[in-house]
């Protein structure tokens, strides 16, 4: 029996031969856009391992706390990023349904 032969890794391949994504990029998320009858967002759902932050969601007034996975969503419109706003993932969902007299965010 011969011996095997070692085979040099590309680094940049986990297992399998499939790209590895940076941590960095695992924890904070990809962003998608949505549409819904208040308009086009670009959300981003963010593991509990990426948040370090408090936050007050605009969708129930309460915080959300360091360590609590969330969604960062924004208007998809040039410029929209200046108004991001980090929600509750359930308050998120139901936004639409806050009904009359609330604002959007």
């Amino acid at each position: 029996m011969s011996p095997r032969r070692a085979r040099r890794m590309d680094p940049s391949l986990g297992k399998g031969g499939r790209p590895v994504r940076p941590a960095e990029d695992a924890l904070r998320g990809s962003e998608r856009l949505e549409s819904a009858p208040d308009g086009d967002w670009k959300v981003r759902q963010v593991s509990g391992a990426a948040s370090d932050k408090l936050y007050r969601c605009p969708g129930c007034e309460h915080q959300i706390r360091p360590g609590l996975p969330h969604v960062v969503s924004w208007p998809a419109w040039q410029g929209g990023e200046s108004e991001r706003r980090h929600w509750h993932t359930a308050c998120w969902h139901k936004r639409i349904d806050r009904g009359p007299g609330r604002s959007r965010y």
